[in-house]
C-alpha cells in the first residue's frame, strides 16, 4: 500500500485532501438522497390526499345525477376515479404506516365518522386492491410514470371515500415512493463543485509546499557554496522565522570558515619564522648526513603547513560559477602533465557543458591524476555522458586499496599504511580536497578498485540547464 503514496510531500497532501473531498462527497450525496427521497414522499402523499379531499367534496355537492359525467371528465390515464355501489375489501397493506396517515388525513379533513372511515391501500403495481377493482389496472399509468424517474419509483395508491348517499368514491393513482437519486443537474453542481474544490486544494497544497521545495533548494546550494544568495524574508510567519533561522545558519558557518583559515594562515606564518631559523641554524651542522636529515625534516614540515593552508582555502574560496566544457576542462588537465613527460592519456570524447567552478574543479582533478601517477605509474582518463549528468573516470595500474579503506582515505591525512614513505610525498589531503571541490560543485567522487587491478576514480557531476 505505501508503493502506492506519493512520495513528496506535495502529492500526499493532495492525496489526503481528494480522499476527504470523496468521502464527503459519498457521504453528503447519500444523506442528499436520503432526505431528498422523503421529502419527495411526504409532498406527494400530500399532494394526493388534498386533491382527493377536493374532489371528494366537490362530487358530495354535484347532484345525483350528474355525478357519473364528472367523475368521466375528472379521470384520466394517470387518476382514475369511480363511483361504486359496495366499499372495496380490506387489505393488508392498509396497515402501512402511509396508508393509515392519508386515510387520518382524509377522515379529518371531510369530518367523517368513524364507522365509515376511509380504505387506504399503499401495494405494488402487480397487487390489486380488491378482486372488483380489476377494471381499474394501472400497467398504462405506471408506464406513463415511469417517464418521470426510474423504475419502482412509484406505487399504486388506491382509496376508498364513503359518500353521504352510502354510496362509494373509488379513486386509484400512484404515490411516489422516491425521486430520481441522482440527476443531471446534481451530477452536474457536484462535478462543478469538484472542480472547483480540486482547483482550489491543489492551489493551496502548493503554495504551502512550495516554500518548502526553496528551503531544500537553498540547502542544497548551501552544501555546494557557502557565499550563495541567502533566502528571501517573505511568505507565512513560519516561513519567515525558517528563512531567517537559514540565513543566521549559513552566516555562522561562513564566519566558521572564514575564522578558521585566518588562524591557519596565522599559525602558518608564525610556524615559517622558527622553521627558516631553524634551517639557518641547520647549515652550521658539520656532519653532512645529519643536516640532510634535518634539512629533509624541515623542507617536509614547510610543505604539510603550504598544503594544510592550500586545504583551508580551497573550502573557503568563492570562485564565481560559469558554464564549461568538461571535454575541454579535462583535455587541458592531461595536457599539462604530458608536457612534463609523465604518462597519462585521454580516451575522446564530446561536448559535455557544466556550470561549475573552473579553477577549483581543475585542481580537483590535478589532484586524482597526481595520484593516480604517484602509486599506480600512469593515469588513464576519459569523459562520457549519464542520464543525469557526466562522468569523468580517471584509472591507474597501481595496487589498488584494500577495499575497508577506500572511503577513509578521504580523511584529511590519512594515508594507506603502505604509502607511508617519503619517495611518494604528500601528508595526505590530495584526495580529501579533491573530494572537498568536487562536492562544491554539486557533485560525488567515488573510488573502486578494478577486476582487471588498478584503481578507479569517478566523478560524477551535473550537467548545465539548456
Amino acid at each position: 500500500m505505501t508503493r502506492l503514496m506519493p512520495r513528496s510531500l506535495f502529492g500526499q497532501t493532495l492525496l489526503v485532501l481528494l480522499a476527504g473531498l470523496i468521502a464527503s462527497y459519498a457521504v453528503g450525496s447519500w444523506l442528499f438522497t436520503a432526505d431528498r427521497e422523503e421529502a419527495v414522499r411526504a409532498v406527494g402523499g400530500y399532494a394526493i390526499a388534498q386533491r382527493i379531499t377536493n374532489l371528494t367534496r366537490l362530487v358530495q355537492d354535484t347532484p345525483r345525477d350528474q355525478r357519473e359525467r364528472l367523475v368521466g371528465a375528472l379521470s384520466d390515464q394517470t387518476f382514475r376515479v369511480a363511483i361504486v355501489s359496495q366499499a372495496p375489501a380490506p387489505d393488508a397493506t392498509n396497515d402501512s404506516p402511509e396508508a393509515q396517515a392519508i386515510g387520518q388525513f382524509l377522515a379529518t379533513e371531510l369530518a367523517l365518522p368513524t364507522t365509515r372511515a376511509p380504505r387506504v391501500s399503499v401495494a405494488s403495481p402487480v397487487a390489486p386492491f380488491a378482486p372488483g377493482w380489476h377494471g381499474m389496472g394501472h400497467g398504462p399509468m405506471m408506464q406513463r410514470f415511469g417517464a418521470f424517474g426510474p423504475f419502482g419509483a412509484f406505487r399504486d395508491l388506491q382509496v376508498a371515500v364513503p359518500l353521504s348517499d352510502g354510496e362509494w368514491l373509488a379513486i386509484a393513482t400512484s404515490l411516489p415512493a422516491s425521486g430520481p437519486a441522482f440527476s443531471r443537474q446534481f451530477l452536474i453542481s457536484a462535478a462543478v463543485m469538484a472542480i472547483i474544490v480540486l482547483v482550489v486544494s491543489v492551489w493551496a497544497v502548493r503554495r504551502v509546499t512550495a516554500p518548502l521545495a526553496s528551503l531544500s533548494a537553498a540547502a542544497e546550494r548551501l552544501g555546494r557554496d557557502l557565499n550563495a544568495e541567502p533566502l528571501p524574508d517573505s511568505g507565512t510567519i513560519e516561513m519567515r522565522q525558517a528563512s531567517q533561522a537559514f540565513n543566521a545558519m549559513q552566516a555562522r558557518l561562513r564566519g566558521l570558515i572564514d575564522n578558521r583559515t585566518r588562524m591557519l594562515a596565522a599559525v602558518s606564518h608564525d610556524l615559517r619564522t622558527p622553521l627558516t631559523l631553524l634551517r639557518l641554524r641547520v647549515e652550521n651542522v658539520e656532519d653532512l648526513a645529519e643536516r640532510d636529515k634535518m634539512l629533509g625534516t624541515i623542507t617536509e614540515m614547510e610543505a604539510m603547513i603550504t598544503e594544510v593552508l592550500q586545504f583551508a582555502r580551497d573550502e573557503a574560496m568563492s570562485e564565481p560559477r560559469r558554464r564549461t566544457d568538461l571535454t575541454a576542462l579535462l583535455a587541458s588537465v592531461i595536457d599539462d602533465f604530458a608536457d612534463g613527460g609523465l604518462p597519462v592519456s585521454m580516451e575522446p570524447g564530446r561536448f559535455i557543458v557544466c556550470e561549475c567552478q573552473p579553477a577549483a574543479l581543475k585542481r580537483a582533478l590535478k589532484n586524482l591524476i597526481d595520484n593516480a601517477l604517484k602509486y599506480g605509474q600512469r593515469a588513464r582518463a576519459r569523459i562520457g555522458a549519464t542520464p543525469d549528468g557526466a562522468e569523468i573516470v580517471i584509472d591507474d595500474d597501481g595496487p589498488g586499496i584494500p577495499e575497508d579503506e577506500l572511503t577513509r582515505v578521504f580523511q584529511p591525512f590519512y594515508r594507506v599504511e603502505s604509502s607511508r614513505s617519503r619517495e611518494t610525498g604528500g601528508i595526505g589531503l590530495g584526495l580529501a580536497t579533491a573530494l572537498s571541490l568536487i562536492e562544491v560543485q554539486g557533485g560525488a567522487l567515488t573510488l573502486s578498485n578494478r577486476p582487471e587491478g588498478g584503481l578507479r576514480a569517478s566523478i560524477r557531476l551535473p550537467v548545465a540547464t539548456p
